[in-house]
């Protein structure tokens, strides 16, 4: 069964024709992801509930159920810019990640987390547009970020790592597990693309392909 908030992008990637399901190569512009935290098990997570501390913006969690309607996210460009459709995406590329159910992009800022202390990660914005603290860089090894390896996500702004540490919330989100910005570079910070549509690389991508098997 297919999420009601995943219907939309559904309908045009079949109208497109350009979905792929799983599998290796790269991750692309357009692609619609759950992204897993490694060293937790937990995705990425945000709904319309707002922080009661800090920006009081909306708030971004971890869970663990693999089939939750609120863990999708759009891969976009960074604010400001365009990121093609199937264009894959490069290792220190900067981009925004969309809550697909709410519309607001993946964001931190100088404020406390909740639980931890950490540096806060939220959701902001209004169907898709927010401002430059929405862009993260993608940190990971080789030319593109790739949908089977481990990547981290850095604030381009602020510096810190996307982590999970552990803490659990209480009402109204129970269960769910923090998610902050760190400084430090460490086993918590490790993300995992899992479940998702995936838009099929760009021409441009085959063609480097290509000349880089020549």
């Amino acid at each position: 069964m297919v999420p009601a908030v995943l219907l939309p992008v559904l309908v045009l990637v079949l109208a497109l024709g350009s979905a792929v399901r799983g599998g290796s190569g790269p991750v692309t512009c357009g692609s619609v992801v759950k992204l897993l935290n490694v060293r937790h098990n937990v995705r990425l997570h945000s709904h319309d509930v707002r922080y009661g501390s800090g920006s009081g913006q909306q708030s971004v969690t971890g869970v663990s159920a693999a089939d939750d309607g609120n863990s999708y996210w759009r891969v976009r460009g960074r604010t400001a810019a365009v990121c093609e459709r199937g264009r894959p995406v490069r290792c220190g590329q900067q981009i925004r990640l969309t809550h697909l159910g709410t519309g607001r992009n993946l964001h931190s800022h100088r404020f406390a987390s909740p639980l931890s202390g950490n540096q806060e990660v939220s959701a902001f914005g209004e169907a898709g547009e927010g401002d430059y603290l929405d862009d993260w860089t993608v940190v990971c090894s080789g030319t593109y970020w790739a949908r089977d390896g481990e990547v981290r996500f850095q604030h381009a702004s602020t510096e810190v790592f996307l982590s999970v540490t552990g803490e659990q919330y209480g009402r109204p989100i129970h269960g769910q597990k923090e998610v902050h910005g760190m400084a430090a570079s460490s086993q918590n910070n490790y993300w995992k693309v899992m479940e998702g549509i995936f838009m099929q690389p760009s021409d441009v991508f085959k063609a480097e392909q290509y000349h880089a098997e020549l």
